[in-house]
């Protein structure tokens, strides 16, 4: 993913503005997309700066869960991923297939099958 502008290019860009000069021409002075420049007027009248957005930082509604997650996990170490997801929305958790792996996966749990499980479970 690509990276917000810098703080300073965006407060230059916004003087060149308010100077006089369109979000076009003050956008090819820069050397920038004219929609970043178009885009960040409205933004510094509304909240009174124009700086980037936060990227990235999105949470999981499984996060709110994870012990109770973590303990049917621990219950069951051989389910599946459906499996798992059949006992979420018995206990009325939400979340999909694609949401659980990626739970799962931020916290380092893998659900693979391995030889030492299934030979310890026919001993």
């Amino acid at each position: 993913m690509a990276r917000p502008y810098s703080e300073d290019i965006r407060e230059r860009v916004v003087a060149r503005i308010e100077g006089g000069a369109s979000r076009r021409e003050a956008a090819e002075h820069f050397d920038i997309c004219p929609s970043s420049a178009i885009m960040w007027m409205p933004r510094l009248e509304k909240p009174g700066r124009c700086a980037a957005k936060p990227m990235g930082g999105s949470l999981s509604p499984l996060d709110r869960h994870k012990q109770e997650l973590l303990a049917l996990i621990a219950e069951t170490p051989d389910a599946t991923l459906d499996e798992i997801v059949v006992a979420m929305r018995k206990r009325k958790i939400p979340g999909s297939r694609t949401s659980l792996w990626r739970f799962l996966d931020r916290h380092g749990i893998t659900l693979k099958k391995n030889s030492a499980r299934e030979r310890a479970r026919a001993a």
